[in-house]
């Protein structure tokens, strides 16, 4: 099968391929495509049915082979320079307009036409080609005067027979005036698909995220710690009414390009193109709302950065030194730190990159590492000595701290982003290298460096202000604007150098007024079950397997954002997806909103009722009074980026909805031989519960865009009556007010389906091992066997801890490790047994309350039908037996509702015999006799304001002994984030002791006993437990509270709590 190109009649970018095709002669099959918009002209040429290449001159370069690049290399490098002056220089300045631009690139290449009449030899090349078609377009248009000797060149080359069979077959027909109408028809669309600029008196916001690097297809730690948080921030950013855009793009220079190239033996474009696609494909299913996603292989990217470089270089901030550097003989070429591997000298891990630890983080110069190794061949490198640029970050530091100073605090940097930050400045900058003995990337403009290229980590930052150029030729109204523009950036921990340190320090080298950092959103790792997440290993689940599972994109958004790892490390875990989706979205969210749908149709026609005067309207405005302050709460939350907390605000208000529903009985309320004043009641607390329905379409459109589109379907409302403004917060007051009377709502739908314990097994015996083991036969079978064991073993949910795999578990996966050769991907593997649930009601689960059942049967017996989620008869007759219950704690969620938190009183305290540190302490938590606890707190807080403290305690640890003496609970401390305070967290006054703290939103009954030892129960917990801006102690941003009030400290803010 030969090449595909899929063009538009008369593309000038088509035009090249096809002349070049008919110049080799080489096959093409032409495919023309329907699409008139610029926007959607969809140019690409089709390799093998899989890679595909989108840049023009690249296709014709592909196409054309040997045939129109000389052998010679001093002929070819005139040819690749010409070629690539078509796309840097030419083609921009014909876009832009640009007379003087225009008027200057004429010259130059009449300069550069030989005698003979090409830009070399005897024949056309692949510049003339491209230049070719370029220029014909815009002279057949008229926007170009041509004179000799251009006129002259571009006629003769017109009268060549591939250029006029390359000419027909590009028009498909079409007369030669189409090149003219598809150019202009281009330059118009260009100016306009992207109109979106900075616009005065509005919040002007930049948002990226750190660009994937195209080695590699994403995994769910990716995903969440850039592009999914940066999109669901752009998109709250948009119903607040912010002028937002939101840019990202594939990395792909470097090193890894050309080390995955070789590895599967493609051009650096080729990987480079399939990667791309790969990615962009992942990033549309998980529906991130980029407004350009583009590439760095751009004459934009090589025109700024080498732009900024030239600036760099005027201002005196560049500084030549020759250096030792890894040289294979073998291969004959100077090695990048990539292409070599050693011992770590800081951590000793054997496998160690030549430019970062992956085990301890270091960054670290491949001529550090202990017994190096060229990637390439296998052999020892030698050193030898070569000359490099460096930016000379010391003379930038005082610029530099300026810029953090100021900017950490009015931005809100987060602690993990400071902590690195302060820790390079604080250990002294150094110059650091910008340029490399590579092929792949942006040349370096300067005399005696035209063998290499810009450094990855110099060279990608910049792709975020050429991605922005790509999507507007006003890119500078965004970044040269400061005054106007916020800039705000998500990535992960490992990037935080160069977006803090070393890419402030380039822009402000410039002496250009730059648009600068303002925020940063830093996340720690998502670590998978047991393991870490690992491309380079293959270890967890990617972007292309979470398609494959069935599981819709919507509950992989949630879960990822719900579990985003803000402040520390979090970890993803099958059974908790599962309990997350079926008691948090299935129970809780999607039953509330279900039944009010349902109920609203079976009572009311499907239509808002009105509410009536004194008849409930004091519930419905207690219920405002209660939801108000938690919409602007979540609104705070997101315009910090505590995107993690902000979505539990939602779910408590759903829960404040299904309790209001349940308390006050309406399937009772409204029945035929009830008084009227209880119907009136009825519709008014109806018409209040529709109004939650819409404020929590607004709270989730962010997170989970599609199941807003379908709340809104159910209501009948447009998306514009749910924008967050300061307007609808202030009517969220009034929930019963919110939709108008009389309004008619639309059909229920189903807004999610349970994920079953089967479901879980099957997925978690599939994702085990390497992802590269599961492509093969033998993976595919140490699956099944695994499947197969975890059935027989009478348990739906995962393997329990300590259960031995039996041998055939064993020897499947030994096989699959040994025939692991196939790229990284995941069998195809049967969706989710969606089970047909069709109501609105909710389980009795999820309200906690003992009459939820006679609810239910209520509710059927009222025409609506059972809760949505509902397990049926046959599949309760299908369950396997109860696992033990030890068992069932290790598989139960993670959270809160684990940990018995109590009040607690300290009756006296004193020092611990053994330990200066420690007090031993009596505390009454309201049981029989008071219980012993030592606390390491005696640094902390004076002997006698521990007596008599109100304290908040853990009880249900494992006792411990403390230096012999036996300690039988926890005190809760908040610390704060530099350290300097502790603090005791304080219970609400009128809380008496043994009274049980919670999080609304995570009711449910604790552990017996939590025993480090088979699960870290309150150690996870412990991690999202920290104080507020008001200092609050709260879990995941829901307050810890009693029914007296919440718990607080004394002064800490942002401190961590345990």
């Amino acid at each position: 099968m030969g090449p595909t190109l899929t063009f538009r009649p008369g593309d000038h970018r088509a035009l090249r391929v096809c002349i070049a095709a008919a110049a080799a002669d080489v096959a093409v099959d032409c495919s023309p495509a329907k699409a008139t918009d610029p926007a959607q002209s969809g140019f690409s040429l089709s390799l093998d049915g899989f890679t595909s290449l989108s840049q023009a001159n690249a296709a014709a370069r592909s196409v054309g082979g040997e045939r129109l690049v000389p052998k010679d290399v001093t002929a070819a490098a005139l040819v690749e320079d010409w070629t690539e002056w078509d796309e840097r220089c030419l083609q921009p300045a014909l876009r832009q307009g640009n007379a003087a631009a225009i008027q200057a690139c004429l010259q130059e290449l009449a300069a550069g036409v030989t005698s003979t009449g090409f830009l070399h030899g005897q024949g056309p090349t692949l510049a003339d080609v491209c230049i070719y078609s370029t220029l014909l377009p815009a002279t057949t248009a008229q926007l170009v005067q041509l004179v000799p000797p251009i006129s002259s060149y571009v006629e003769r080359l017109a009268a060549l027979g591939p250029f006029k069979a390359g000419s027909e077959a590009c028009l498909c027909g079409a007369s030669p005036r189409t090149f003219a109408e598809v150019f202009a028809q281009e330059l118009a669309g260009g100016r306009s698909v992207h109109p979106q600029l900075p616009v005065a008196g509005k919040r002007n916001i930049m948002i990226t995220s750190a660009l994937p690097y195209v080695n590699n297809v994403p995994h769910l730690g990716n995903i969440v710690g850039c592009v999914l948080s940066a999109d669901c921030y752009a998109r709250f950013c948009r119903l607040r009414g912010h002028n937002a855009i939101f840019m990202c793009g594939t990395d792909e220079y470097g090193t890894a390009t050309e080390t995955k190239a070789l590895e599967e033996g493609l051009t650096c474009q080729q990987i480079c193109d399939k990667y791309n696609k790969i990615h962009a494909d992942i990033y549309s299913w998980f529906g991130i709302s980029f407004d350009n996603f583009g590439r760095t292989p751009t004459w934009q990217q090589t025109e700024i950065a080498q732009d900024i470089f030239q600036q760099l270089s005027e201002a005196g901030f560049l500084v030549e030194q020759t250096m030792e550097q890894l040289y294979s003989e073998a291969a004959g070429k100077f090695l990048a730190d990539r292409l070599v591997s050693g011992r770590c000298p800081k951590c000793s891990y054997e496998d160690a990159r030549g430019d970062q630890c992956d085990n301890c983080g270091n960054l670290l110069n491949p001529t550090e590492l202990i017994d190096p190794i060229c990637k390439l061949t296998g052999t020892r490198p030698v050193l030898r000595t070569t000359k490099h640029l460096f930016l000379d970050l010391p003379r930038l530091s005082q610029q530099l701290q300026d810029y953090i100073d100021t900017t950490s605090d009015l931005g809100g940097w987060t602690t993990n982003c400071l902590q690195v930050t302060k820790a390079w400045m604080r250990d002294g900058l150094k110059v650091r290298c910008i340029t490399r003995d590579l092929r792949w990337g942006t040349p370096v403009p300067a005399e005696g460096y035209e063998d290499k290229v810009f450094y990855v980590w110099f060279d990608a930052p910049i792709g975020y202000i050429s991605i922005t150029a790509n999507y507007t030729d006003e890119w500078k109204a965004w970044w040269q604007r400061p005054q106007d523009v916020d800039l705000v950036q998500f990535m992960g921990k490992d990037n935080v150098p160069f977006h803090t340190v070393i890419f402030p320090a380039t822009l402000l080298g410039t002496g250009k007024p730059w648009t600068m950092m303002k925020s940063i959103s830093v996340t720690e790792y998502l670590n998978y079950e047991d393991d870490k997440f690992s491309k380079s290993r293959g270890i967890g689940v990617f972007g292309n397997d979470a398609k494959d599972t069935g599981i819709p994109p919507e509950v992989w958004r949630y879960y990822l954002l719900a579990n985003r790892p803000e402040q520390s490390d979090s970890v993803f875990k099958w059974t908790d997806l599962a309990a997350k989706t079926n008691n948090e979205l299935l129970n809780n969210l999607g039953n509330f909103i279900s039944r009010v749908i349902a109920f609203t149709h079976a009572r009311f026609g499907g239509k808002v009722p009105a509410a009536v005067p004194g008849r409930g309207a004091e519930i419905a405005d207690e219920l405002g009074m209660q939801i108000q302050p938690i919409v602007q709460q979540y609104v705070e939350l997101l315009e910090k980026i505590k995107i993690r907390e902000a979505i539990r605000l939602a779910l408590v208000i759903s829960s404040a909805g299904n309790k209001l529903f349940q308390d006050y009985k309406l399937f009772d309320m409204i029945k035929e031989d009830r008084p009227e004043e209880d119907k009136q009641t009825c519709a008014t607390l109806v018409s209040a519960l529709t109004g939650l329905v819409a404020i929590l379409a607004a709270l989730v459109s962010p997170y989970m865009p599609t199941t807003t589109d379908k709340i809104l379907e159910q209501l009948q409302l447009p998306a514009s009556s749910i924008l967050l403004t300061d307007d609808f917060i202030a009517r969220t007051r009034l929930p019963h007010h919110l939709i108008s009377a009389g309004h008619q709502l639309g059909a229920r739908q189903l807004l999610f389906t349970r994920i079953s314990d089967e479901e879980v097994a099957q997925h978690r015996a599939r994702f085990s091992g390497k992802q590269s083991e599961r492509a093969t036969p033998a993976g595919a079978a140490a699956t099944a066997e695994t499947a197969k064991f975890i059935q027989k073993q009478g348990k739906s949910g995962p393997v329990a801890a300590g259960i031995e795999k039996p041998a055939a578990v064993k020897q499947a996966k030994a096989k699959a490790s040994k025939a692991a050769k196939a790229p990284a991907g995941a069998e195809q593997s049967p969706g989710p047994n969606a089970v047909s649930l069709e109501a609105p009601g909710a389980s009795p689960a999820a309200n906690g309350d003992a009459s939820a059942a006679g609810g239910q049967q209520q509710a059927t017996a009222n025409g609506v039908s059972a809760p949505e989620g509902k397990t049926s008869k046959k599949e309760k007759a299908a369950k396997p037996a109860k696992a033990s219950p030890a068992a069932a704690e290790v598989d139960q969620p993670v959270d809160v509702s684990r940990v018995d938190l109590r009040v607690g009183v300290i009756c006296k305290a004193w020092r611990h015999p053994g330990a200066d540190s420690l007090y031993v302490e009596e505390i009454d938590c309201g049981e029989a006799e008071p219980r012993q606890v030592v606390s390491g707190l005696v640094k902390h807080i004076p002997e006698a304001e521990m007596q008599g403290a109100r304290v908040v305690i853990v009880t249900n640890l494992k006792p411990a002994n403390m230096r012999s003496v036996k300690s039988h609970a926890m005190v809760l401390a908040a610390t704060s984030p530099d350290g300097s305070t502790v603090e005791l967290v304080t219970p609400p006054e009128g809380a008496a002791p043994g009274d049980r703290v919670g999080a609304a939103g995570f009711e449910g009954v604790p552990d017996k006993l939590l025993d480090p030892k088979k699960a870290k129960v309150f150690e996870t917990v412990a991690t999202e437990l920290a104080s507020n801006s008001e200092r609050i102690a709260c879990y995941r941003g829901i307050p810890l509270a009693t029914s007296a009030g919440p718990c607080t400290v004394k002064s800490v803010v942002g401190g961590s709590i345990r």
